[in-house]
């Protein structure tokens, strides 16, 4: 299973990189970028809440000291995570953002050997080294680019990475307890409660009624957005947080060609680079049963 658990990581992550055609969509009718995030949210939640009380209510039933996770995974990680993303943006450049943001591989694997005893390995260090040297090369701050870039937008920088990685470790614990539907579902429900009042959607009523914003929310919120945490939660309850996160910057190649064949931006040969780091890192993070065995011998 954890073999199919990588695929549906991997899967969800390249779901997650096909953002940018509805981003773009809802861009097109002037919503700024924070409310495209609350549309996202917010959408997610909806379909969510209607398909579990479809399939079965029950899933919906949590102890509410269990909120905690809930305010993890859906503030602190999703609501947090595109806040110091956007601002990171704003302080520094596009670039310099993403590449902060992907370091939240290197976040989860240092916070996951403390929280969930999971040790480090050469293969796994490698990994971490090839995805944020690949990331750098895909995003083209390497070779030759150059920024100035304020200590502010570091900090909100690697706040997006720590953002993003508190998915997988809040994630895990609430994975404990409750199935990944549940999790998924009261992730999107308790970002939606922060992001509603504080974006400013209700001053778009006319646009978010026209059928291309319709159409684009449906998009960013079904297929980019249930599908792929679904996809991603359900992968993270086999293999360890580090690894599921490793597997996930697949997430940045897919944006990238996404942006080369659909927007016509060029592909240098130093993004090929990045690609192709990028997915060497996704299969060495994949180590054989073979290999686990006799390091879990060792240690």
């Amino acid at each position: 299973m954890k073999k199919w658990a990588y695929v549906l990581i991997a899967i969800g992550a390249a779901l997650w990189g096909l953002i940018a055609i509805f981003v773009e969509g809802l861009y097109e009718y002037g919503f700024t970028a924070i409310q495209v995030v609350a549309i996202r949210v917010i959408v997610a939640a909806l379909i969510l809440v209607v398909f579990v009380l479809i399939k079965n209510p029950r899933l919906l039933k949590v102890e509410w000291r269990d909120s905690i996770y809930f305010i993890g995974t859906g503030i602190f990680s999703i609501v947090f995570f595109n806040w110091c993303l956007f601002t990171a943006i704003q302080e520094t450049s596009i670039a310099v953002a993403a590449i902060l943001l992907y370091t939240a591989p290197a976040i989860v694997t240092i916070l996951s050997r403390f929280l969930f005893q999971e040790w480090f390995t050469k293969r796994k260090l490698i990994a971490l080294f090839m995805t944020l040297f690949g990331c750098t090369f895909v995003i083209g701050l390497l070779p030759g680019g150059s920024s100035s870039v304020s200590f502010f937008g570091v900090i909100v920088g690697l706040g997006s990475g720590l953002g993003y990685a508190l998915y997988s470790i809040f994630g895990k614990y609430a994975l404990a307890k409750y199935s990944s539907l549940t999790v998924t579902t009261y992730t999107f429900i308790f970002g939606s409660v922060a992001m509603i009042p504080t974006t400013g959607l209700w001053t778009k009523t006319s646009e978010l009624q026209e059928p291309g914003v319709l159409l684009n929310a449906v998009g960013i919120g079904f297929l980019s957005t249930v599908i792929a945490y679904m996809l991603y939660t359900v992968g993270l309850q086999f293999v360890e947080s580090s690894r599921a996160s490793i597997t996930a910057t697949v997430e940045p190649v897919v944006a990238t060609l996404v942006s080369v064949m659909l927007f016509h931006e060029q592909l240098t040969v130093w993004q090929v680079l990045g690609i192709f780091l990028v997915l060497s890192a996704v299969m060495i993070v994949q180590e054989s049963k073979k290999v686990r065995m006799k390091q879990s011998l060792a240690q």
